[in-house]
């Protein structure tokens, strides 16, 4: 299973699911990552925590404990 926190910076990928639960799996999905979106891996913070991503037209910085949750293609 690969997930959004092994994406390189520069490279795409579409959401396959979302794991997690309750609070958690719901903050993700508000912010715009929900299935068969397409995410852009724009930069990474100089100690690897956050990641900025491009998700729908805007960026997003998720933490990597989050992008674990979210599975890619």
């Amino acid at each position: 299973m690969r997930t959004l926190r092994d994406l390189k910076v520069g490279e795409s990928a579409t959401v396959v699911k979302l794991h997690g639960e309750g609070a958690t799996k719901r903050r993700i999905m508000d912010m715009g990552i929900t299935k068969g979106v397409e995410v852009h891996v724009r930069k990474v913070a100089p100690l690897g925590d956050p990641m900025e991503l491009n998700v729908r037209g805007y960026e997003l910085s998720l933490r990597k404990a989050d992008a674990q949750m979210i599975e890619i293609q």
